[in-house]
């Protein structure tokens, strides 16, 4: 028994050690740390239980039946991040480029099987080259087995994808079915076609970072959540995110301590936001005086920036937050604004998360180029996904909220459960100057002085259908506060709110705008 102990330990010494010291300076060199100390760094520290450590492929051909390593080039296990459960799988680069192959692929459908029926979150630590093509169609038909649990899955655990090298075809479609992206600036790159492909095909010339690069991701295309310059401070911010999620979609998010007065008085909002509508203002400055210390994370925060969403704290208890952002585009809602706050409005509402809205929206934004790209069907998403929702929902006009976008972006109408606004709120069909011109036209048209006429319209339009106290008159604001009270009124309704409970009508499921 202590000869087979020995030799046991010997075969985990080599396991943990990898493949050879050459692999493992080879991923050295191109700045990317090895596997485990990716789940060290990710994990409590010596809470890593493995999972098919000693399993090999049984694969033949093309001298594959020549080199058969432990894990075949996949770690599986679970852990904790701040005691609390978590499972995860991490491709090895240093064997078989962390392709995927009939062996690799049973261990990943094994974990994430396991982590639905546990009920606990699962990170995929993601660096491999796609299928392995010497083992043909079993790796295709392992990648669907990944596909198939991660839509299982969906709404049901947090799903996060950390993207820490090159990962084309099937390994870029598992982390777009997963609820968030994270990328490595540089070392990491998601394309379904690499750039030779790309140049094959279509004669264009491009580089991996310039096609799928972590900043492509997170600028343009929106695939990516969160970048990061370097793999440490990417999951150190994964363990942060894993803090602001529940376990599962049975679970509320997990509370904390705080030590920030739910009283606490924002005296500073009335100077941030001017009075005028038509001034712009960082609404990322208001966000930080409401929530507790001023944290929060932003999620997609280079993507479609006239919409910010943001996950923080309100009294210890997580909130998501879809706010318009006046600094750029005056925060019109377009096609990318409208899916990126839908798809975090149904991810907050997966996972019990009470969604804050922050309304300061002139409107859709106008043009040929939205028109023709979809805005009637993108911006019907975000309508979709806040109608759906039956988390808390609370609902804030800080100024103007015109059209559409103020009926999209959770008025009472579609199910707000309280809707507040600032004594700045204007609420109307449209601005006042484009109000005077159609429903004044000819009077203004037939005006000695058409100018001055003008001008007189557009001052009775506002004094009668556009002051503060015009919505809360009729019902449509719950009320109209001080801005200095925003944070005590939010954290009392949502305290309220805590018990609401929604009944659905039954169906299969509904059929979203797409």
């Amino acid at each position: 028994m202590r000869s087979q102990v020995e030799e046991l330990a010997g075969i985990r010494e080599r396991v943990l050690a990898g493949p050879s010291e050459k692999a493992t300076a080879a991923q050295k060199a191109k700045g990317k740390l090895t596997v485990r100390e990716r789940i060290g760094l990710l994990l409590d520290e010596g809470s890593f239980q493995e999972v098919e450590s000693l399993r090999r492929h049984r694969a033949t051909g093309f001298g594959l039946e020549a080199k058969k390593p432990y894990t075949d080039g996949v770690v599986t296990g679970w852990g904790t991040v701040e005691g609390r459960t978590v499972f995860v799988y991490a491709h090895d680069f240093r064997i078989f480029g962390g392709a995927l192959g009939e062996a690799h692929a049973a261990k990943i459908h094994k974990i994430m099987d396991m982590a639905i029926a546990a009920g606990a979150p699962l990170v995929s630590l993601n660096d491999g080259a796609g299928a392995r093509i010497q083992e043909g169609v079993t790796a295709l038909a392992g990648y669907g087995g990944i596909f198939r649990r991660n839509t299982a899955a969906s709404g049901v655990i947090p799903q996060i994808s950390v993207m820490l090298g090159p990962c084309a075809g099937g390994a870029a479609y598992s982390p777009a079915l997963t609820d968030f992206v994270f990328m490595v600036r540089e070392t990491s790159q998601m394309f379904i076609t690499g750039p030779d492909v790309v140049k094959a095909v279509t004669g264009e010339e491009i580089t991996q970072n310039g096609l799928g690069g972590a900043d492509v991701h997170a600028e343009t295309s929106g695939v990516c959540h969160f970048a990061y310059d370097d793999e440490e401070t990417c999951l150190e911010e994964v363990r942060y995110l894993l803090s602001l999620l529940p376990r599962n979609n049975r679970e509320n998010p997990p509370s904390v301590p705080c030590d920030d007065p739910a009283e606490r008085r924002c005296e500073t909002l009335a100077d941030l936001v001017p009075a005028d509508g038509n001034r712009p203002y960082d609404m990322t400055r208001v966000i930080e005086e409401i929530v507790d210390d001023g944290e929060y994370l932003e999620v997609h925060q280079r993507w479609a920036r006239n919409v910010i969403c943001a996950l923080a704290r309100l009294d210890g208890q997580v909130v998501g937050i879809v706010a318009n952002q006046p600094q750029t585009l005056a925060g019109v809602l377009d096609i990318e604004a409208s899916e990126k706050a839908a798809r975090f409005v149904q991810m907050c509402d997966a996972f019990s998360i009470p969604i804050v809205t922050l309304l300061d929206v002139p409107g859709f934004l106008p043009g040929v180029g939205q028109e023709h790209g979809g805005i009637i069907r993108h911006g019907a998403k975000l309508l979709y996904a806040y109608c759906d929702a039956t988390v808390p929902r609370i609902s804030l006009i800080l100024r103007k909220a015109y059209g559409g976008a103020y009926i999209v972006m959770d008025s009472q109408s579609i199910g707000a459960d309280l809707t507040y606004a600032w004594p700045t709120n204007e609420i109307a069909v449209m601005g006042a100057e484009g109000a005077a011109n159609v429903i004044f036209r000819r009077q203004i048209a037939e005006a000695e002085d058409p100018e001055a006429m003008r001008q007189k319209m557009v001052k009775e339009y506002k004094a009668e259908l556009m002051h503060p106290y015009y919505a809360a008159e009729r019902g449509l604001v719950d009320d109209v506060i001080d801005p200095a009270d925003t944070r005590r009124v939010l954290i009392g309704a949502l305290t309220m709110l805590r018990t609401k409970h929604a009944e659905r009508p039954v169906r299969k499921h509904g059929n979203p705008p797409q």
